[in-house]
C-alpha cells in the first residue's frame, strides 16, 4: 500500500490550496479515507473523512467551513481542498487509510500560511 500527498506549499493568509493522495496497493474503492494533520512541536490530529462511495462527510467543526474533502475512485486519488487559509492551518498534512485493521500513513506533505 502507498499513498502520496502532494499539492502543500507556501501560502499567504487568505489563499487556497489543493491537496491530493494518490493512492496504490490496495482497493482504494473499497475503503474510508481520512486527512490528518500535525503541526509543529503538536500531536497529529484529525481533519476530516470520507466513506468509501464519496457519499458521506465528516469534518472537524472548527475546519467544515473552509476544508473539504473529495475523491475519485476511478484514479485512487483523494484530495483536500482548503480555502481562507489561516497561519494556525500551517501543519503536515497526511492521509489515512485503513484496510483490514492495518493503518496506511502517506509521508505528508507540508502546507505553510505566511505573509
Amino acid at each position: 500500500v502507498q499513498l502520496v500527498e502532494s499539492g502543500g506549499g507556501l501560502v499567504q493568509p487568505g489563499g487556497s490550496l489543493r491537496l491530493s493522495c494518490a493512492a496504490s496497493g490496495f482497493t482504494f474503492n473499497n475503503y474510508d479515507m481520512s486527512w490528518y494533520r500535525q503541526a509543529p512541536g503538536k500531536e497529529r490530529t484529525w481533519i476530516t473523512s470520507i466513506t468509501s462511495t464519496g457519499d458521506n462527510t465528516i469534518y472537524k467543526d472548527s475546519l467544515r467551513d473552509r476544508f473539504t474533502i473529495s475523491r475519485d475512485n476511478a484514479n485512487y486519488t483523494l484530495y483536500l481542498q482548503m480555502n481562507d487559509l489561516k497561519p494556525e492551518d500551517t501543519a503536515v498534512y497526511y492521509c489515512y487509510g485503513n484496510e483490514n485493521g492495518v493503518d496506511y500513513w502517506g509521508q505528508g506533505t507540508q502546507v505553510t500560511v505566511s505573509s
